[in-house]
């Protein structure tokens, strides 16, 4: 089973400046794709100006990450995303997204210098956000009727779930991550929902 490991404890943001470009880092913590999804849409809309919004997350425990992507946002490949997840990888961090908005300062800083300054604009925040520790985490696919999908979202808002993802076809297939100490007192709940469900391993 996963063990614990730390997490950012909240949401922190840095400014730093690289020969007159902006570049403002954000770190949260987020549980799954449609979190970071969220956050970058807030990202967008908070600097609808800026040239670049670019970002990196890994979801789970470091060095064996259930998921990691990264995004240039129109920046030369492998020059904004892929610095920023570099930095989170090697922060021994999970459950980490980092966004860095980008506004140009109007001098050129070619490939290197933006690795450098993206990296550097990542390592500013995460050097400086608390953490915390997470607790290991299971993850349960449950199938359900639609009229058990608040029942079972009202579960989860009170004993720390996330529902990661839901589909729904003939009836509702839910994804949900939950505290591993949690496990009993979930499939208890499903038992009596009289819900199918099964834990990932």
């Amino acid at each position: 089973m996963n063990k614990d490991y730390p997490i950012p404890a909240g949401y922190l943001e840095r400014e730093t400046e690289v020969k007159k470009s902006r570049f403002i880092a954000r770190v949260y913590p987020v549980g799954s794709r449609d979190e970071v999804r969220e956050r970058v849409a807030e990202a967008h809309k908070d600097y609808p100006d800026a040239r670049h919004v670019c970002w990196g997350y890994q979801i789970g425990r470091p060095g064996s990450a259930a998921e990691a992507a990264m995004n240039d946002d129109g920046e030369p490949s492998g020059t904004a995303g892929k610095p920023i997840l570099n930095v989170i990888q090697h922060k021994d961090m999970g459950d980490v997204l980092v966004i860095v908005i980008r506004y140009f300062g109007g001098i050129k800083l070619g490939a290197g210098g933006l690795v450098r300054a993206y990296a550097g604009a990542a390592e500013s925040v995460l050097s400086d956000v608390s953490r915390v520790i997470q607790q290991a985490r299971v993850q349960a696919r449950v199938g359900l009727d639609f009229a058990d999908e608040q029942p079972l979202r009202h579960w989860c808002e009170g004993h720390e779930g996330i529902v990661d993802s839901i589909d729904y076809s003939a009836r509702v297939d839910a994804l949900v991550s939950l505290p591993e100490t949690r496990q009993s007192e979930f499939a208890a709940f499903c038992d009596a929902q009289k819900l199918d469900y099964r834990f990932e391993t």
